[in-house]
């Protein structure tokens, strides 16, 4: 680990940003240049302590949740975030298609997008970022380990987590999200995380068995969905969808129509505070 290049490098780079690059209010009295410690702190979901000990050559070497927590929060790009994990002595994450990694670009939208519920998920419906409207709506998803971060995953083994949608539109999601997984395995081919998802959800789940039987591609929602929350009751949304390039992530952004009762619903999620997932 070399402290002395990774300190230099975290400090150079949380000065390059500015509160508007992350969505952050500047303030009339900022005199910092770039963000602060602490703002760069909460980006990365750390304590402030933690992060201005690795800027200052103090404390351990980060583990590599932690590095990729603080690429994520200063906005890095995947050249930038391998030059991290190098110099706090860790090997450099896959650059594979199926990467948790979210581009700057994306990250700058999602940033803007603070008053309103929004989310990026991956090709395999792994939530990787979430605006805190989002958070409210469906509760934090970025938690999830091993299988269950696919929330197709989850869907068909955790029967909590249905309650996300109203019963009667179950039947009609299982065979979009399995349509959507067909697709995905088609593009990472075998041995790869898509294969291994579908292999254990073949053991697990009868429905899903079915389903993948009938060999349904092509499937999409559309841009119209009811929300089943537990304060709230149903809330129907339209959903705008942009695709990063290569078509492995995917950034969904709920609204409703001005006016309607479910336009009302949405202004009350920052009252209502975090939902808790289910599993």
């Amino acid at each position: 680990m070399d402290r002395a290049q990774l300190a230099d490098f975290l400090r150079t780079r949380r000065e390059a940003l500015q509160p508007e690059d992350v969505g952050l209010p500047r303030g009339p009295r900022r005199r910092t240049h770039g963000l602060r410690r602490e703002e760069v702190a909460a980006l990365s979901g750390m304590s402030t302590d933690y992060y201005t000990r690795i800027e200052q050559q103090r404390g351990p070497t980060p583990s590599e949740p932690m590095l990729a927590a603080i690429a994520r929060g200063l906005h890095l790009s995947v050249d930038e975030r391998d030059h991290l994990f190098r110099m706090a002595g860790h090997n450099t994450p896959s650059r594979s298609p199926h990467s948790d990694h979210v581009s700057p670009g994306m990250m700058r939208i999602v940033d803007r997008l603070q008053d309103t519920p929004a989310q990026v998920f991956t090709s395999l419906g792994e939530t990787l970022l979430q605006t805190p409207l989002a958070v409210a709506l469906f509760g934090d998803e970025t938690g999830y380990t091993g299988l269950d971060r696919s929330f197709t995953y989850r869907w068909f083994t955790h029967p909590h987590g249905r309650r996300i949608y109203p019963a009667d539109d179950h039947p009609m999601h299982s065979r979009i999200f399995t349509s959507q997984l067909r697709a995905t395995l088609s593009r990472q081919g075998p041995d790869s995380p898509a294969s291994r998802v579908v292999d254990a959800l073949l053991e697990r789940s009868e429905e899903f068995a079915r389903l993948w039987s009938a060999h349904e591609i092509g499937l999409r929602h559309e841009d119209y969905k009811r929300i089943q929350h537990p304060d709230l009751g149903v809330v129907e949304v339209h959903c705008q969808v942009l695709l990063d390039a290569d078509l492995t992530q995917t950034l969904l952004v709920y609204t409703a129509t001005p006016g309607t009762e479910s336009y009302e619903k949405l202004q009350l999620l920052p009252v209502l505070g975090n939902r808790q997932p289910h599993l």
